[in-house]
């Protein structure tokens, strides 16, 4: 049996192509770009994949807010006049044990959707949201990551520490309130946080942290670790020369962004084939 990655375009997605082939060097048997509109039309159905990805552009321009609008048509969107519900079909393959990662934008989606954090397998209410850089600028810069080891997080298994780019405007990871920050620490679903360049202790120091997110969160999963949002790009560090000084250091020729998807190849031929 194959298994099978769908990414998500369309409505202002530009990173479809970068994250597929990030799934096919994972090791994914089958990766399929799928315009929104096909899922829509039921041309498409989520349950037919084991692992979908929402990528990072700028949803609707980001006019209402990063992914607000796309989490709106999501949420209330009819699948060709069936009356079932885009949204429920997300919950659905969520419940039949699917994978899910957001990055960037689609990081901005799962949390305005309210998959994540997703306390109690409560995925339909918003705990938290992404806002406008402290810097007040788009960030396009690369930033040293620390992996929590003891997240449930599947796609980071095996992972320490990681150096990844961003690029965004808004990144800041904010709660709705201090019960939020403590669930997401007691239930270690902070998966990576910003440092400095020795990967130690997380920081609110810009540039190292470029969005002022509180406790310098990067990413965070749900109690199962099958969904995972962040903020920066694993897909945009695929082969060495993506690495920013390449040409000044010895680096292995696959980039360090390949093994979170290699996690989520592994997790799907294991667990649910």
């Amino acid at each position: 049996m194959k298994t099978k990655a769908i990414v998500i375009s369309g409505n202002g997605t530009n990173c479809e192509m970068e994250m597929a082939y990030a799934c096919e060097l994972g090791g994914f048997d089958q990766v399929d770009i799928v315009h929104i509109s096909e899922l829509l039309y039921g041309e498409k159905k989520l349950n037919d994949y084991h692992f979908l990805n929402l990528p990072g552009g700028f949803l609707d321009g980001d006019d209402l807010g990063s992914a607000k609008a796309n989490a709106n048509r999501i949420k209330h969107a009819v699948i060709n006049n069936t009356g079932e519900l885009l949204f429920d079909h997300f919950l659905q393959f969520i419940q039949q044990g699917g994978l899910i990662l957001g990055v960037c934008n689609g990081f901005q989606l799962m949390v305005k959707l309210g998959l994540l954090p997703g306390f109690d397998q409560e995925y339909t209410v918003q705990r938290a949201t992404l806002t406008f850089n402290d810097s007040g600028r788009f960030e396009d810069r690369w930033v040293y990551l620390k992996i929590n080891e003891a997240s449930p997080c599947v796609f980071t298994r095996g992972i320490e520490k990681i150096y990844l780019p961003v690029r965004h405007g808004e990144g800041k990871f904010v709660v709705e309130n201090e019960g939020v920050l403590k669930k997401l620490h007691s239930h270690a679903q902070i998966v990576m946080r910003y440092t400095r360049t020795d990967y130690k202790e997380a920081t609110g120091d810009y540039p190292f942290n470029p969005n002022g997110s509180v406790d310098a969160i990067a990413g965070v999963c749900d109690e199962s670790g099958r969904m995972f949002g962040m903020m920066p790009h694993p897909e945009g560090y695929l082969h060495y020369s993506n690495h920013p000084r390449w040409t000044r250091e010895r680096l292995p020729e696959e980039g360090a962004g390949v093994s979170i998807f290699r996690n989520a190849a592994r997790y799907v031929r294991h667990t649910l084939l």
